[in-house]
């Protein structure tokens, strides 16, 4: 079982607006690490997403990513410094704990890709 060891997996976000949502993916937080006219590759520390050139609404408005991280407080505060909500005119909806064992915030990307910030709960 060794040789089926994993040594990356990311998603491919789609993009309405290539150039904007690369401005928002920075602002956000995210090292813009290569681009090309079709795909940029965004990471940071071990996490990472390919932002595609293409869109299409039925999948966007029903695609959502994850990110776990060590301090919601601090992300949410990240995104009210940046202005990124005015900045972009996205939607976001403050940190709360949820029944699943997690404290998150949600935050849509300017083509409706929702993101869900989020650290365990203390057990």
């Amino acid at each position: 079982m060794d040789d089926l060891g994993i040594s990356e997996i990311k998603a491919f976000v789609p993009a309405r607006d290539f150039e904007l949502s690369k401005k928002f993916y920075q602002d956000f937080g995210f090292d813009l690490k290569s681009s090309s006219d079709e795909i940029a590759y965004f990471c940071r520390e071990h996490a990472s997403f390919l932002l595609q050139n293409a869109f299409n609404e039925a999948h966007a408005s029903n695609f959502m990513m994850h990110l776990l991280v060590r301090d919601v407080e601090a992300w949410w505060r990240h995104v009210g410094a940046q202005k990124i909500v005015e900045k972009y005119a996205v939607r976001a909806e403050p940190p709360a704990d949820r029944p699943w064992g997690m404290r998150d915030f949600a935050i849509a990307d300017p083509s409706g890709v929702v993101w869900r910030i989020g650290a365990n709960l203390a057990r």
